[in-house]
């Protein structure tokens, strides 16, 4: 579904991105893990059309993603960042029917839409009427999912979604999202600087350092055979919480 050939991304004279190739499987969860200016929000970015490589080539369901195809593919894609990314101003249903709204989506296809949707991102109708600022941190996560799946896209990319969540709510957005991934069957990158959130998610994990791809895999295979300091020493972290 997603296929990067040789992608590069310099800013000035540093690579985020030297070279990268990465396939992600229809319908399966990858995983982009590694240390904080390793590449891998640059990576999401490019697959969204939001970061123009200087080489490669970035290709969705086979389609090469330019300018002249950027509209069309983007309207396959569901994006959700940390924090949410909602409109301040903006209630949360009002966010969540914006892009229908534009598209030319009546009032009753939003909110059967919405409707469809509340349950399967565990939100309630009157929480919709509520602005960002009177959200909990995981309400707004929970909102900006429902906006990135109104239009039923074929992937979802997620940049570090439950970062800012405490330990309690984001274990329970943990499971919240490998129901809906598994459920819906679509194809899910999410970057995220945990490990075993990342191997708790991901059908197949990704290991970045210094913009190049270092280890790929499933999870026991990282930890059974870690080529990098940084599954070294989570793996040593772990042992020693065992112990």
């Amino acid at each position: 579904m997603i296929e990067l050939q040789g992608v590069v991304k310099r800013y000035g004279d540093q690579a985020a991105v030297n070279g990268v190739d990465l396939v992600c499987d229809a319908g399966k969860t990858q995983a982009l893990i590694g240390p904080s200016g390793c590449g891998k929000s640059t990576l999401l970015r490019m697959m969204v059309g939001l970061v123009t490589p200087d080489a490669g080539t970035v290709r969705i369901d086979g389609q090469p993603l330019t300018n002249s195809t950027m509209d069309e593919v983007r309207r396959r894609i569901g994006y959700v960042i940390q924090e949410g990314g909602l409109f301040p101003h903006l209630t949360a249903r009002e966010n969540a029917a914006l892009l229908p709204r534009y598209l030319g989506w009546s009032s009753q296809e939003v909110n059967s839409r919405i409707a469809a949707l509340l349950d399967l991102t565990h939100l309630t109708d009157d929480l919709l009427h509520r602005y960002p600022r009177q959200l909990s941190g995981g309400q707004r996560q929970r909102v900006s999912l429902l906006r990135a799946l109104m239009l039923d896209p074929d992937i979802l990319l997620l940049d570090e979604p439950l970062g800012d969540l405490d330990p309690m709510i984001r274990a329970e957005l943990q499971q919240d999202l490998r129901s809906i991934f598994s459920g819906l069957g679509k194809t899910v990158v999410i970057v995220t600087h945990d490990l075993a959130e990342a191997g708790f998610l991901g059908d197949r994990i990704t290991l970045l350092r210094a913009g190049r791809i270092v280890q790929q895999g499933e999870f026991h295979d990282l930890l059974e055979h870690p080529a990098d300091e940084f599954v070294t020493k989570f793996v040593r972290a772990q042992r020693q919480l065992v112990s």
